[in-house]
């Protein structure tokens, strides 16, 4: 299915929003005027501590029809196949694998995104605000009057079956297999399919998704910044009388809370904090096309820091396919200005008359290798 969302692209930049149905909407010079435009509610949605440097600190204002804080109290819900409970697993050293889940048929149980979601394992704490936990999600129906929210951590959501719809507060995202979006701690969401789906998510506490360090390969490669895309805004001012369900994931538990509307009625935003999507076929393979086996952290996309310097808490790897060949090449520059450092006395062109080419290669796929 086409994808007609718009959106806005790079990586944690300072973004700003408008639905194009109320020009005007984002105030001018100032984030919590004290009439805002078309009398909306102005929100700060915080993904920091407000003291934390500039480089570190995360939010966006949210320009609302209505306030979040305008429905009932939360009350616990059943938590289905969702858990943090790894101290009643018992360890095993064993290589694990698992085949693949299967998914519901909607003409026996209609199951959406939250129902579907299973836990596969996990580590840390939700409560210390350290550690990550690794789900599947089967589903065949969309949520139909319901979001959900995680106050405990990042969602990163790796579509392997179907293509999925993303609501947020922030705009709508179409996510493919082989695309991944991540939907930051606190950010509403609701997710429409379009028949029976899978895929896999990477969820982390306490930390942030970042792109990594690229050392000596330099300022470009890997997953570049200007490839991530961040949905425009767009707003639904709909009155729900059966009622709206906002789902809360908080402390590795489940509550619901009910409202009156459709909680993505924000008309304009800005800032750094948001939801974001990214297209694997864009990563910019540094590959070892000369002889030995280069670690498996060069095809990193997104890393999740720990307190501990080089140590990750998770990261997101790929392998994507990799030549020795020169296939869509591009044209090397004759020169870098400023600051060009010579490294050589003497430059020296080789012809080069044999091309390596690995043919081989290692594919997990649903827990199976093949």
């Amino acid at each position: 299915m086409a994808s007609c969302e718009r959106y806005l692209s790079g990586f944690g930049n300072e973004f700003s929003s408008e639905d194009p149905r109320c020009p005007g909407s984002l105030p001018e010079g100032q984030n919590n005027p004290q009439v805002c435009p078309y009398g909306l509610y102005a929100e700060q949605l915080s993904g920091s501590a407000f003291t934390c440097p500039r480089p570190t600190n995360k939010r966006s204002w949210l320009y609302r029809i209505l306030p979040s804080v305008r429905h009932k109290p939360y009350t616990a819900m059943h938590c289905g196949n969702l858990t943090e409970k790894w101290d009643e697993v018992e360890p095993d050293p064993n290589q694990l694998r698992w085949m693949p889940f299967t998914i519901p048929k909607s003409s026996e149980k209609k199951v959406d995104f939250v129902t579907g979601l299973h836990t596969l394992c996990g580590a840390g704490d939700t409560k210390s605000r350290n550690g990550i936990g690794i789900h599947m999600f089967t589903c065949n129906t969309s949520m139909v009057d319901r979001c959900f929210n995680n106050s405990d951590g990042d969602f990163l959501i790796v579509p392997q079956q179907g293509e999925i719809l993303i609501t947020t507060e922030f705009g709508k995202m179409m996510v493919e297999p082989n695309e991944i979006c991540v939907i930051q701690q606190g950010m509403r969401f609701s997710v429409n399919v379009f028949g029976e789906t899978r895929g896999y998510v990477l969820e982390v506490y306490g930390a942030h998704f970042e792109l990594p360090d690229l050392g000596p390969i330099g300022a470009n490669g890997l997953a570049n910044p200007r490839d991530f895309l961040t949905p425009v805004a767009w707003y639904e001012d709909r009155e729900v009388a059966t009622g709206y369900t906002v789902i809360n994931k908080y402390q590795g538990k489940l509550f619901s809370s009910q409202q009156s509307f459709s909680p993505f009625n924000v008309v304009a935003w800005h800032g750094n904090y948001t939801p974001y999507k990214y297209n694997l076929d864009n990563f910019m393979v540094i590959n070892c096309v000369a002889f030995d086996h280069a670690d498996p952290s060069i095809f990193t996309v997104l890393t999740a820091k720990s307190s501990r310097p080089g140590v990750a808490m998770a990261d997101f790897v790929i392998f994507p396919p990799r030549w020795g060949v020169a296939d869509h090449t591009f044209r090397p520059p004759y020169y870098h200005s400023r600051h060009l450092i010579c490294f050589f006395n003497k430059i020296k062109f080789y012809s080069v008359n044999k091309i390596h080419t690995d043919i081989k290669s290692t594919i997990l796929y649903n827990g199976s290798l093949q």
